[in-house]
């Protein structure tokens, strides 16, 4: 699990959840659109990184007899539903509660003072010290997670934090940042609708900022699903198969490269697959030496009146011959693996198969 995505959203849940309750409280007390909006808002960023926390959980999973590499991709899944949640509750009621509020501009439904545990508080005030404490709390959050937002950018030699918005592997850090960036955005937003709704005594300046909240919300949904869809798709890695690449242009033993594909699982887990054609030259005039040496040991272990049948001798010349073969193989493959893993620690999944020996000059 990607303790720094962890640690984000489990820190925005605790603080949206604080918050989801005091401006619903405010929300009904005051009447006030863009204080409902926020308050949806924030109760759909606690409701949706709450999926994204069991996506987490989920790919934490070790693979099974149903899962081969894991559950890693049910994190994306989880995230998926998480957007889709965000667009059409989040969004949709904002837009639907900022329409009701336009029809109904002209019913004064503001009380002169609201009263909260007995006290009375001017509508206007309440708001706005609420907006405040929301801004705090939310504030940490927002820190925690642009915090590991960044640390994650200088783990990856990122130095563009807007480009790494689109080309981070890390879809559920991405969407609590810009989950809690919105939140302080629209935290803006209700301020400036509800002040200036209170200074020129118009509500469509609430209503329009409310309705503002609920796009914004939406946009950001809709970029995340996009987002996490790329990754359902059976992405590529292009790095991991640049990287391998590289290593088969450094290798001598290796002549070419075929059929080279790979798969994103997530951000630490790439599966590659790749056919190679040693290189004759290479590889051949080395095996009559592990063949001998082959030769001798099973020698050794037959008893000395078998060791002088042509028989016997055939059968192990034939037997060391694959057996070397197969040994040199696995060594060649065995040295590509961790060369690759060395520049591309991501590729924790490598399939290499050997398609034979190139070249056919005999001397």
């Amino acid at each position: 699990m990607a303790h720094g995505s962890k640690k984000a959203v489990v820190t925005a849940i605790v603080a949206n959840a604080v918050v989801t309750v005091l401006k619903f409280l405010t929300a009904f007390a005051g009447g006030s659109p863009s204080m409902m909006n926020e308050a949806v808002h924030s109760l759909m960023d606690t409701l949706n990184q709450g999926f994204l926390l069991r996506g987490l959980t989920e790919a934490d999973r070790p693979a099974d007899q149903h899962y081969a590499f894991g559950h890693v991709q049910k994190k994306y899944l989880w995230n998926l539903w998480s957007a889709i949640g965000l667009f059409s509750i989040g969004a949709g009621l904002g837009l639907a509660h900022a329409w009701h509020a336009w029809h109904n501009l002209n019913i004064a439904n503001e009380a002169a003072l609201v009263e909260v545990f007995g006290l009375f508080f001017d509508p206007l005030g309440l708001a706005l010290v609420v907006l405040g404490i929301a801004f705090l709390i939310e504030g940490y959050s927002f820190f925690i997670a642009l915090q590991e937002f960044v640390l994650a950018m200088r783990r990856d030699g990122v130095s563009n934090p807007f480009g790494y918005l689109l080309e981070s592997k890390d879809p559920t850090l991405i969407a609590v940042v810009l989950e809690d960036s919105v939140a302080m955005l629209g935290l803006l937003f209700a301020v400036v609708g509800i002040g200036l709704s209170a200074l020129t005594g118009n509500g469509l300046w609430d209503v329009g900022f409310s309705a503002l909240i609920a796009v914004m919300l939406g946009c950001i949904a809709f970029y995340l699903g996009m987002l996490n869809m790329r990754f359902l798709a059976d992405m590529r890695d292009q790095g991991a198969e640049a990287a391998f690449m590289q290593v088969i242009k450094k290798h001598v033993e290796v002549e070419r490269f075929h059929d080279l594909r790979s798969i994103i699982l997530d951000e630490n887990n790439t599966v590659l697959v790749a056919e190679i054609e040693l290189r004759e030259e290479a590889i051949v005039p080395g095996l009559r030496a592990l063949i001998d040496q082959q030769v001798e040991r099973m020698m050794q272990q037959i008893p000395t009146h078998r060791q002088v049948l042509p028989e016997v001798k055939s059968y192990l010349e034939t037997r060391a011959a694959v057996q070397s073969t197969l040994e040199r193989t696995e060594e060649i493959i065995g040295e590509l693996e961790v060369s690759l893993q060395e520049v591309a620690p991501q590729v924790t999944h490598i399939i290499i198969e050997v398609k034979g020996i190139a070249g056919d000059a005999l001397p």
